[in-house]
């Protein structure tokens, strides 16, 4: 490959210039072997955060990163392949009753999935809560497990997108995760590496989410959308609300619980919309014809569920982890609940120790906030309107001050919000 100078590309950026293929392919390239320095990709990265880039920049820096590493080979699964991608929020457990309801629709989901960050809740994390079940996988046995059970949910293998890595670690710390070009090209590499033949991305929008605002979200969805189309992979997304967390339970264990209860045909409305909602998308995109909702009433989803976490080792009848201290928030006087508020509900459970705050960090599986009100609904003096749950009491404190603050009570019922707000196809 033709070299460069970081600087000559850093400045082209700087100064709004377009940047070239063979600059972009450089690049990523030069800084995945570590040629480009961290310092170099932290200026570049800033630059484009400030600048923006063009869709064929944005589409042609996908595409190096893919090719920093390796792309799995579906080609072995007779099930058509489609695949699920949110941009993380709070609650925010669609994975777990969605990946095997689409895989007993009879499409294969090969999930791969990531670990919490501060206020939002990872995948892996949860599932982990399951005695027994492992999060790594090697190719065979993902491939394997996508053809047997047709569901899998895994940590991703240290060979797709190294690149992607190694740069989301660096924009973590250099204040410049929040870059669209960059956040789409790092969802869609490794989405398109995994070798799924559909996707359908839930896009958060609110005080939990990544986006704050629906424009934010909308451009970050259409970008990502035509990305995918880019590269084979037929794409849709939802625009989701997350000003309110997912569900009633926010944690690792008391996630997974509720996502039981949903595959047993009970649990929040909210979440069963969701999942619902997205399993109709992935279902299309796949090109079946079935009724999520008749096959989540039918006990086959729960089937699929019991299998592909037997398959990664975990006892899907095994007790969850319980936290041994918890402390129950009543209401001080009657009314309706007027706001749980995501971020605040997320940052409560992050200080009782269901997340992190650097990737090293360990999670507790038990700990968590169950809502046991939502917005919207009526409450007496007395009511309980949230627990909070903790492996060590210490930690309920700071925990019970930003919960308290995320939870209001009014005179009158707030107006409803739209859960899925809009689709970008």
């Amino acid at each position: 490959m033709t070299g460069f100078a970081a600087v000559d590309v850093i400045r082209t950026k700087r100064d709004g210039g377009t940047l070239s293929d063979p600059q972009i392919d450089w690049v990523v390239d030069a800084y995945t072997r570590g040629e480009v320095a961290d310092e170099q990709m932290s200026a570049l990265a800033m630059a484009i955060l400030l600048r923006g880039m063009t869709p064929a920049e944005i589409a042609r820096w996908t595409a190096a990163m893919i090719a920093s590493g390796e792309r799995l080979d579906l080609s072995a699964v007779s099930r058509p392949t489609v695949d699920k991608h949110s941009t993380g929020g709070v609650g925010d457990k669609i994975t777990l009753p969605l990946t095997p309801l689409v895989a007993a629709c009879g499409a294969a989901v090969p999930q791969l999935s990531g670990r919490g960050l501060g206020h939002t809740g990872g995948t892996l994390d949860k599932l982990e809560a399951i005695p027994g079940w492992r999060a790594t996988l090697s190719n065979e046995e993902f491939v394997a497990q996508l053809r047997e059970v047709g569901a899998v949910v895994c940590a991703a293998g240290e060979g797709l997108a190294p690149a992607d890595r190694k740069l989301y670690a660096l924009r973590d710390v250099t204040a410049t995760v929040e870059a669209i070009p960059l956040i789409a090209s790092s969802i869609m590499s490794k989405k398109i590496a995994e070798g799924t033949g559909a996707l359908v991305l839930d896009v958060k929008v609110g005080s939990g989410a990544f986006m704050k605002s629906a424009a934010d979200a909308r451009e970050l969805a259409g970008t990502m959308v035509d990305l995918g189309k880019a590269h084979g992979v037929a794409t849709v997304a939802l625009l989701t609300d997350m000003s309110t967390p997912l569900g009633r339970a926010v944690g690792n264990a008391v996630e997974v619980a509720e996502s039981v209860e949903v595959l047993a045909g009970g649990g929040p409305s909210d979440v069963v919309e969701l999942t619902l909602a997205l399993a109709e998308e992935m279902v299309a995109a796949a090109g079946l014809q079935v009724d999520p909702s008749q096959v989540l009433r039918s006990g086959k989803a729960m089937d699929s569920w019991r299998a592909m976490i037997s398959a990664q080792g975990g006892d899907p009848a095994a007790p969850l982890p319980v936290a041994p201290e918890t402390e129950t928030v009543r209401a001080e006087r009657d009314g309706y609940v007027s706001t749980v508020d995501a971020l605040g509900i997320g940052v409560a459970a992050w200080r009782l120790g269901a997340g992190r705050a650097r990737k090293e960090d360990p999670v507790s599986a038990a700990a968590g906030v169950v809502l046991h009100k939502k917005p919207g609904d009526p409450v007496r003096a007395g009511e309980p309107l949230f627990e909070l749950r903790a492996d060590d009491a210490s930690r309920i404190p700071a925990a019970l001050a930003e919960a308290a603050a995320a939870v209001t009570v009014a005179d009158t019922p707030p107006g409803r919000r739209a859960l899925v707000m809009e689709r970008v196809a």
